[in-house]
């Protein structure tokens, strides 16, 4: 445990997010003398405006098909309707709950629990109040925002980003969501779900990123398309306009059309405003992200930096395990490092997809086309009675030379839990053959994976 009495503070954390705080609490686990800054609310981006309340949306909004579904199995359902309000009330009170979850946590743990904004003065000082503190050590967890298109007229006066839904009044009847990434593709579904006339524009062809595998992208695109979701694909918005009933959106290539409301879902942007980052000379890179080595130290020694506002992987489980990784060693004696291979991500959209591993673009590139591919798609047996138009997508891409399972792709219902479940294989390096003698639950959709025989033409 290296601490010094010089300082008043081993570990002074600026982000009370996922990353910060499990810094933050490991750190004082230790014996660390710990504190730890938040401006806004305990939990960041992930618990207020992320991944908690978009996550209870979904399932919000899934509930509408559960209806529907019901029908085929007996269930007589009557008129229903969907209280907006009386949705977002309840999502905020189970959010200010998960605040004080966090903000105890860290006092049970000994840290020194600060609100308000932390500015860094030099490589051991933060300054609070008019008031600073000195630290051995001093971390960067502030995470990252939405982003909109500062030159486009109209965009920042009429537009909303991805934070400004959870707090709506009410729901937008017709709204157009300009991105299609996963945030983009996620509220494109949850709207359209809770009843919404929804378009999504797209500069590119196809949704979501190269990051994801391109049959999976065209699976969701379809599955999308079925559920009445318009795309407006090599599109961009150029401008946006204040009308009575809502916003009139301007487009290259396309009539200009009237919309209650707009979302930009076009990115997101470190949070570093404030900082003093530049007066101290912490190194910077596109974007404003920090660059970090990996230590998680930027060019500066004494100050690091984790999670979202860093040139890594933008999730909220790896910043939670870079945040503990760095206290383990900082003050554990422990070594460790995160690894960045094999991360698992999904995409909580209707279906969801969910992934491990490389595409068969990556692995066809990386093994020099060494590769084999199995895949299926079928239609789950939820809806062999709910007389749902939904399919399911499974896929394993497999080096040859190994036979090791490099690839593992799902869309579908249940696909995050079930690939979740399979991450620990793929990282344990599991062959096609572990996966065929392995013996799969019936019936489910996930024994697929394990009965995939036939190989895919590529």
């Amino acid at each position: 445990m290296r601490m010094s009495e010089t300082f008043d503070f081993d570990l002074f954390v600026i982000g009370g997010g996922s990353g910060g705080v499990r810094c933050a609490r490991i750190a004082a686990s230790y014996g660390a003398r710990v504190a730890i800054a938040e401006k806004k609310r305990w939990g960041g981006t992930c618990v207020n405006v992320g991944c908690v309340p978009k996550k209870l949306m979904t399932y919000a909004a899934a509930y509408n098909a559960a209806f529907d579904d019901a029908a085929g199995y007996g269930w007589q359902i009557g008129p229903r309707r969907h209280d907006w309000a009386a949705f977002i009330g309840a999502m905020h009170k189970d959010i200010e709950r998960l605040n004080g979850i966090y903000s105890d946590m860290l006092k049970k743990s000994g840290a020194r629990v600060m609100s308000g904004h932390a500015t860094i003065t030099g490589p051991h000082s933060v300054e609070m109040d008019d008031v600073t503190y000195s630290a051995q050590h001093i971390v960067i967890a502030t995470g990252a925002m939405p982003s909109v298109p500062d030159t486009m007229p109209g965009a920042r006066e009429y537009g909303l980003v991805s934070d400004d839904v959870f707090f709506l009044k009410d729901r937008p009847q017709r709204v157009m969501i300009v991105g299609a990434g996963y945030i983009g593709v996620e509220f494109a579904g949850i709207f359209a779900g809770l009843g919404s006339d929804v378009t999504l524009v797209h500069r590119g062809g196809l949704i979501l990123n190269p990051g994801f595998d391109e049959e999976v992208r065209h699976f969701l695109q379809e599955e999308m398309t079925k559920q009445g979701i318009a795309f407006s694909f090599d599109c961009q918005v150029e401008r946006v306009e204040k009308t009575a009933q809502g916003v009139r959106i301007c487009r290259t290539n396309c009539d200009p059309i009237d919309m209650d409301a707009i979302i930009f879902a076009t990115g997101r942007r470190p949070n570093i405003e404030g900082l003093g980052l530049e007066q101290v000379g912490v190194a910077l890179g596109r974007g404003g992200l920090v660059v970090v080595n990996e230590e998680d130290q930027t060019n500066i020694p004494s100050i690091y930096a984790l999670g979202d506002v860093t040139n890594r992987v933008e999730l909220t489980p790896v910043a939670l395990g870079e945040g503990h990784a760095l206290a383990d060693r900082l003050f554990g004696n422990k070594p460790r490092h995160i690894v960045y291979e094999n991360i698992p991500t999904a995409v909580f959209s209707q279906p969801p997809v969910a992934m491990v591993g490389l595409t068969q673009q990556q692995a066809e590139q990386k093994f020099l086309g060494d590769i084999d591919v199995y895949k299926t798609t079928f239609k789950a047996m939820r809806h062999t009675l709910s007389g749902r138009d939904e399919k399911t997508f499974m896929k394993l891409v497999v080096c040859c030379s190994s036979d090791k399972v490099v690839g593992l792709h799902m869309g579908g219902q249940d696909a995050p839990e079930i690939v979740q479940g399979f991450t620990a294989a793929i990282k344990a390096g599991a062959t096609k053959a572990d996966f065929d003698g392995t013996i799969g639950i019936h019936p489910t959709a996930a024994e697929e994976f394990v009965t995939l025989r036939t190989k895919a033409l590529k």
